[in-house]
């Protein structure tokens, strides 16, 4: 009896190739997808094209023939350029192909790029992902999907490959709005973690003993205990960038506003992260923001 050989897996395209995108497009090629990559800077595909990747000159380019458009870039802006701007990846998307925003970006502009998908009969998922550069790089991901169940069921096999799990939270907007609230308890943690410590050390307590006690308490979350060796390390290699905080932070008091919720702690939040990025640490990891207090 001869067994069945596996259907080929349909073409992808994926836009930003930065410190989650790059991982997420390795885990793509890894599971035999067919990919098709393109970056605002082509030399970060370099990597990617040796192991097979198919690097493109637009996102028009990548998007043309794709079955899943993924995106992964910074922001509303940067989203806009790669779906919309010149040689755009909307204008080339076929009917029935599946876009992927996995971005962290505003409710508003999910809403307004799933009317024009819906305009070219193609279909929008938001799936932004929780996790940093290294759950990226080896598949452990967390995908929140807003959208249709049918769309989800088509895209799960890719999400699949770049993640351990895929939650539904909802309709189109859901998954980015859950993001931003996510990412705004994360902000506020990272600042209240960098004020004590900063506590801790210029009020002279021995900082090994303090910090342990913190992190093996009520207070050492996953995230507490994940930045906190950075902080005492002052080892700020980008695992998500101050900028980046500082960014879904905005995008969170607006989405707070949108719904008549102050959302008071992010905003003295907001201002250490814009303090941290101000004074230079823009480009480096979210812990960063505990510097400015220390100088």
């Amino acid at each position: 009896m001869t067994s069945t050989p596996p259907r080929p897996r349909p073409p992808v395209a994926l836009f930003g190739l930065g410190l989650m995108g790059s991982g997420m497009a390795r885990r793509l090629l890894g599971a035999g997808f067919p990919l098709t990559v393109y970056n605002r800077t082509p030399d970060k595909a370099a990597p990617l094209v040796a192991e097979g990747a198919r690097l493109a000159e637009s996102p028009g380019e990548a998007a043309d023939g794709a079955a899943f458009v993924v995106s992964m870039v910074a922001d509303d802006a940067a989203s806009r350029r790669v779906w919309l701007g010149d040689d755009g990846a909307l204008g080339k998307v076929s009917p029935g192909t599946i876009l992927i925003e996995s971005s962290t970006v505003s409710t508003g502009w999910i809403r307004a790029l799933a009317e024009l998908a819906q305009a070219r009969a193609a279909e929008l998922l938001d799936a932004p992902v929780t996790g940093s550069k290294t759950h990226a790089a080896v598949g452990e991901l967390k995908f929140l999907v807003g959208g249709s169940d049918a769309a989800l069921e088509k895209a799960r096999p890719l999400l699949s490959a770049m993640g351990r799990s895929v939650v539904h939270v909802g309709p189109t907007g859901a998954g980015a709005l859950l993001k931003l609230i996510n990412n705004f308890l994360c902000g506020v943690q990272a600042v209240a973690l960098a004020e004590a410590l900063a506590l801790i050390e210029k009020a002279g307590l021995e900082r090994s003993t303090a910090t342990q006690v913190l992190a093996d308490g009520a207070p050492g979350s996953p995230l507490v205990n994940g930045i906190l060796p950075r902080m005492l390390a002052a080892d700020y290699a980008p695992h998500f960038r101050v900028s980046l905080m500082q960014k879904d932070l905005e995008y969170s008091l607006k989405e707070g506003e949108r719904s008549g919720v102050a959302l008071s702690t992010a905003r003295p939040a907001l201002e250490a992260f814009r303090r941290a990025a101000s004074s230079g640490h823009g480009l480096e990891d979210l812990s960063a923001v505990i510097e400015p207090l220390r100088e």
